[in-house]
């Protein structure tokens, strides 16, 4: 599974199959920060992923 971290960064992971949620925890990322795409569409943190699929996250700006 390729993931596109929000700085840009690209980690290949040998992962089973798992949630969005699992793959945030498991990066340190707080899944209230940002959002979620597999393969090009938005996806829920319960959102099943793994295999071949592409992840990208990214962060979400918020402020005044």
């Amino acid at each position: 599974m390729k993931v596109i971290l929000p700085d840009q960064g690209v980690r290949v992971m040998e992962q089973g199959q798992g949630t969005v949620g699992d793959l945030l925890h498991e990066i340190g990322i707080n899944p209230l920060e940002v959002i979620v795409s597999r393969n090009g569409k938005l996806v829920p943190e319960q959102a099943a992923i793994g295999g071949n699929d592409e992840i990208r996250i990214i962060r979400i700006a918020h402020g005044g």
